[in-house]
């Protein structure tokens, strides 16, 4: 075998060998970003969950407190006291905060940053 044959065997191989491996790193990074969307998807989701159940109870303990006239003490009493005072002052301001969008923000962040400039 020449030199030259040789050479483009060894060329053809490298090539080769070089595409292989970009083929699987561009699938491995396909893999990648399609397990990262996964866990920000879920993630998204479990936050919009919480904050809306939050939300349910601030408006439950918001009722408790101006219909039905018991302190704020009382209603976590009545609750038996599974969340603290402070955590139902919380979700009582959650419970009258408009919801996000309302504004004509997409976002919900009109008021923020109109507060930070």
């Amino acid at each position: 075998m020449s030199q030259q044959t040789i050479k483009q065997q060894a060329r053809r191989t490298a090539r080769e060998m070089a595409e292989r491996r970009r083929r699987e790193r561009e699938e491995r990074e396909r893999h990648v970003i399609d397990l990262a969307e996964r866990v920000m998807v879920a993630i998204g989701q479990r936050d919009a969950a919480v904050a809306e159940t939050e939300k349910r109870a601030g408006e439950a303990l918001r009722e408790l407190t101006e219909r039905e006239g018991l302190s704020l003490s009382e209603a976590v009493e009545w609750c038996a006291e599974t969340i603290t005072v402070r955590e139902a002052t919380r979700l009582r301001r959650l419970a009258s905060e408009p919801e996000p969008g309302a504004d004509g923000d997409p976002g919900g962040h009109g008021t923020a940053l109109a507060n930070a400039g």
